[in-house]
């Protein structure tokens, strides 16, 4: 074995702070709550024109803890990458999930590949602890559809 530098290893460090009180975020109770939440994470200004995907992430209350909307793509796909998304579900210690995106088209039914997605992410979030609640598709002019209304979670 070679003699290694020992002296030049990365840090890591994990932290989270909340910028308000828990008392004053939103929390989800039903459907409509995370699409209200979902609405106002997606891009308005580019929701017919992009596709976007986001991630609310909730305590065990169901209290927003964090968002996150880092994947954008065309007007039909965008690339999502789980490590991201359940990465930052763990540093936030989140206990469940929302998933949105939307559909530039403003067809709300979700493709193949959204239901081959949501259902790698729910996996990957069981094994990590955390519950998938739901994935919401937003489309333009305020209309939504709901995973779990479809019976896909």
């Amino acid at each position: 074995w070679r003699k290694m530098n020992m002296s030049n290893l990365g840090e890591l460090s994990v932290s989270y702070k909340y910028h308000s009180s828990l008392n004053d975020r939103p929390v989800i109770k039903d459907v409509t709550d995370a699409a209200k939440i979902a609405m106002r994470v997606i891009d308005q200004e580019r929701v017919g024109l992009q596709e976007q995907f986001a991630v609310i992430y909730l305590n065990r209350a169901h209290a927003v803890i964090g968002t996150l909307n880092t994947f954008s793509g065309t007007i039909s796909c965008t690339t999502v990458d789980f490590r991201i998304i359940v990465g930052t579900g763990l540093k936030l210690m989140a206990s469940a999930v929302v998933l949105a995106h939307n559909h530039p088209s403003g067809n709300m039914e979700p493709s193949n590949q959204d239901i081959s997605l949501t259902k790698r992410l729910k996996e990957a979030f069981q094994v990590m602890d955390m519950v998938l609640l739901d994935h919401i598709i937003v489309g333009p002019e305020g209309r939504f559809s709901s995973f779990i209304q479809m019976n896909l979670i």
